[in-house]
């Protein structure tokens, strides 16, 4: 049978393709996020999360099994981190810090095979995630539809914008909305950083790829839906952890208690 890759899926129908963020090792952790309702993704954060090379394998079999996309970010644009990140399985790549159409172009060719691109070729365990009848044959036909998302979160990229999007199998620009306020010296939130994301959806759209955001939770990803932007996370699993054992805590004792990451304070 072909690949499946419900993420495809879901942006193939015109749907918006919510998903969340695994930052915690762990089968079981990420299996339970993976069965969260209405989400057709589950980010593997391999940059800032506590993700290594030996955790790949068991989080993307155990949310591709939950019918999930499992992307992986890498936590650098390399060819080494990218193979093997796709051997584990990866339905797609997201590469950090890009800032010239020249990154864009080779975190693609780290992603296909000769002669296209340079990854090299290593079939033991790439199929196993794409569906229990996906063969390595048909795995090694489908590599090329596998997802390339590029990071725009610098202030290169952004002035390097119109160029970056028209890079040949790219699919997908996907906005880190901390790293591109730190990095555009503006306050997050604010007119200039707002206008900085809005560009990129634009731009996105303008050269027939996928725009892509990071939320910290349900109501910043309603708004942003409702903007046109394709891919949405929805929370953090640091976040909802960490959160939820608040909100009890509050309700038991009547205190007000507020915890969380430095990414869900915005």
């Amino acid at each position: 049978m072909p690949m499946k890759i419900p993420l495809k899926e879901v942006l193939d129908a015109g749907k918006t393709a919510f998903g969340v963020w695994n930052t915690i090792p762990g089968a079981s952790i990420v299996r339970t996020i993976a069965s969260t309702p209405g989400i057709s993704w589950v980010l593997v954060d391999a940059e800032h999360g506590h993700i290594n090379d030996t955790h790949l394998y068991t989080h993307i079999t155990a949310i591709s099994a939950a019918g999930r996309s499992p992307l992986v970010r890498v936590p650098e644009a390399s060819a080494w981190w990218a193979k093997r990140a796709l051997d584990a399985g990866a339905h797609g790549l997201m590469v950090p810090l890009l800032r010239t159409a020249a990154d864009a172009r080779d975190a693609v060719a780290s992603v296909q095979y000769p002669p296209k691109g340079i990854r090299g070729f290593g079939p033991m365990y790439t199929h196993h995630a794409f569906g229990e009848d996906c063969t390595p044959q048909e795995y090694k036909e489908g590599a090329g539809d596998l997802l390339v998302l590029a990071q725009i979160e610098t202030k290169e990229a952004v002035a390097n914008l119109e160029e970056i999007a028209q890079v040949e199998g790219l699919g997908v620009l996907f906005i880190g909305p901390f790293d591109l306020s730190l990095n555009l010296g503006v306050d997050f939130g604010s007119s200039a950083h707002e206008d900085a994301i809005q560009k990129v959806l634009e731009v996105s759209h303008k050269y027939g790829k996928k725009a892509a955001i990071y939320c910290t939770n349900g109501d910043q990803a309603r708004v942003r839906a409702g903007q046109g932007f394709d891919i949405i996370s929805i929370a953090t699993d640091v976040d909802v952890l960490s959160q939820g054992y608040a909100a009890h805590i509050s309700s038991a004792t009547g205190a007000n208690v507020n915890v969380g990451s430095g990414y869900s304070a915005k």
